[in-house]
């Protein structure tokens, strides 16, 4: 399809009569603490992890169904952190979603080996 309204070609806003390729938006129904609990949920299944994860009165998520005591809430502003992950007790700051997520997965599954990069100062150039 190479006309005027072609979905992968078009230009929301500024193509008349330019209609969503799937419907309409819901992600603005949603609020973002709805969905990183469902982020999270949808990490357990894929991870093949048997496990639930409920959202708490204070707005916390509580990870139920294993071994582990885990709890992700939002980290205070004054931190550098957005989130916080609690293991057993144990808090650790965590920058991103993708950073929650290796966290728990950690705990979760303790065959899984996250991959860490390790950044070094080196001259561009080796001096000979």
């Amino acid at each position: 399809m190479n006309g005027p309204h072609d979905p992968e070609k078009a230009r929301p806003g500024l193509e008349p009569g330019w209609k969503p390729v799937f419907g309409q938006d819901h992600a603005a129904e949603e609020s973002p603490n709805d969905l990183a609990r469902e982020l999270l949920a949808q990490s357990l299944v894929a991870w093949c992890v048997a496990g639930s994860v409920t959202r708490t009165s204070d707005g916390a998520f509580v990870i139920g169904g294993s071994s582990k005591d885990i709890r992700v809430e939002r980290a205070p502003p004054q931190l550098m952190f957005r989130w916080t992950v609690t293991v057993d007790g144990r808090k650790r700051g965590a920058i991103s979603l993708v950073a929650v997520l290796r966290q728990v997965r950690e705990a979760l599954d303790p065959g899984y080996a996250a991959n860490r990069v390790r950044i070094a100062v080196a001259p561009l150039v080796p001096s000979q």
